[in-house]
């Protein structure tokens, strides 16, 4: 059974910096994409980044390029996003999740970590 494990998240001040990670404990094929979304109260989760886990592709929502990189380390089975000048609008549960093609919708995710909080104080 694969598991998806977050960890990283934290509070932080608009403008700082956080990096997540997500290690998955099974080694993702060179098939498979990693995918970052978020969740806050109220909202629908959105599609954040996403990486291609043999090309290293990756894929970014308009509202985090240019602040957010998604990366992985394909030696550890693990996936991070170094995100920085971070706003207030970031602040959300951050989940990872693994497919089998690249997608921005969350309903093509079946394997998915727990999450780890961002709060982002102004």
């Amino acid at each position: 059974q694969v598991q998806l494990v977050e960890s990283g998240g934290g509070l932080v001040q608009t403008g700082g910096s956080l990096r997540l990670s997500c290690e998955a404990s099974g080694r993702p094929y060179s098939s498979h994409v990693m995918v970052w979304f978020r969740q806050a109260p109220g909202r629908a989760r959105e599609f954040v980044a996403a990486v291609r886990w043999g090309s290293g592709m990756t894929y970014y929502a308009d509202s985090v390029k240019g602040r957010f990189t998604v990366s992985r380390d394909r030696t550890e089975s693990t996936m991070y996003l170094q995100m920085n000048n971070l706003k207030p609008e970031d602040a959300a549960l951050y989940y990872c999740a693994r497919g089998n093609s690249y997608s921005t919708s969350p309903n093509d995710f079946r394997i998915w970590g727990q999450g780890t909080q961002v709060t982002v104080s102004s």
